[in-house]
């Protein structure tokens, strides 16, 4: 087996979660590889061997990362173009997509020797149709976002399916997250949970001027199409699992729909999602009955 190692050395003792793992793997008979940009952090392993990322990726057999849900929607981009799963070690706070955290390491025995299931995550498409004729796109494993720039005090938002308006109101923008998204922006918008392996989009508004505004969800074959109107010449902010990539400007036309591509997750203990859920969302709601 050999496996790609991609560690989020901002985050506090990932360093030492990232040699512990290694050693594991090694011992198991893993062959290691990471990116050359991390040849000074890890050059006292001899376990350890070093390429060109897009190299190493496509000849590995899975991708680990070790950080937080973060580490693992930047390694989604290149992991999904490769077709390679994806192992993650959480050493931050949340890590729902995680598949072990830092004090469960000693499972990746497990994963060497095949104790595992593949979980598939679909990922959604953002296409950006600009007056003359220029497209642009855009993929998400988490979320794709559009909101009002700094300098736009009103935005009205528009978003139709097939020619039908299916909202239009007055908003600080728009989330359209994947089922694995649901738990991120979405939720703490006031979007429902929703269960990993469907296929399904989810839209939640951010902030709407109504009462009545609730998260909606579309079959996964549906495409979604936004416009909106400013004031002026203002502009609003694409967003792309919490990277801004675009301005759009009133003229441009936002199209959503889920994409071709998709990510596997590796799932050691199983029922890992609900586990996340029951420990980490709820466990505050727990923590304030047993004072009570």
């Amino acid at each position: 087996m050999k496996v790609v190692v991609f560690p989020n050395l901002n985050k506090k003792n990932c360093h030492r979660y990232t040699v512990n793992a290694c050693e594991i793997l090694s011992k198991n008979g893993v062959s290691i590889f990471m990116d050359e940009k991390y040849f000074n952090d890890f050059k006292d392993y001899a376990f350890v061997k070093y390429g060109k990322r897009n190299e190493i990726v496509c000849g590995s057999d899975f991708i680990i990362a070790v950080g937080g849900d973060g580490t693992i929607l930047k390694c989604s981009g290149f992991a999904s173009k490769h077709n390679k799963p994806v192992l993650g070690i959480n050493c931050g706070r949340l890590g729902f997509m995680a598949s072990l955290e830092h004090s469960q390491i000693e499972l990746l025995n497990d994963f060497c020797n095949s104790k595992f299931t593949l979980d598939k995550r679909m990922m959604i498409d953002a296409e950006v149709i600009h007056i003359d004729g220029r497209r642009e796109g855009f993929t998400a494993l988490n979320d794709i976002v559009v909101s009002k720039d700094a300098g736009c005090k009103i935005a009205d938002f528009i978003v139709s399916k097939k020619g039908s308006v299916i909202s239009s109101l007055r908003a600080d923008g728009l989330i359209f997250s994947t089922p694995t998204g649901s738990t991120a922006y979405s939720l703490s918008a006031g979007g429902p949970i929703i269960e990993p392996s469907m296929e399904c989009i989810e839209f939640t508004q951010i902030c709407p001027h109504s009462l009545l505004a609730r998260s909606m969800m579309f079959k996964s074959d549906s495409v979604l199409d936004v416009k909106f109107r400013a004031n002026n010449d203002a502009k609003t902010v694409l967003t792309v699992d919490g990277n801004e990539v675009l301005k759009l400007v009133k003229s441009d036309v936002l199209k959503i729909y889920k994409s071709k591509s998709f990510i596997e997750l590796v799932d050691i203990q199983g029922g890992s999602f609900f586990s996340s859920v029951n420990e980490k969302l709820m466990q505050p709601i727990k923590e304030m009955s047993e004072d009570s």
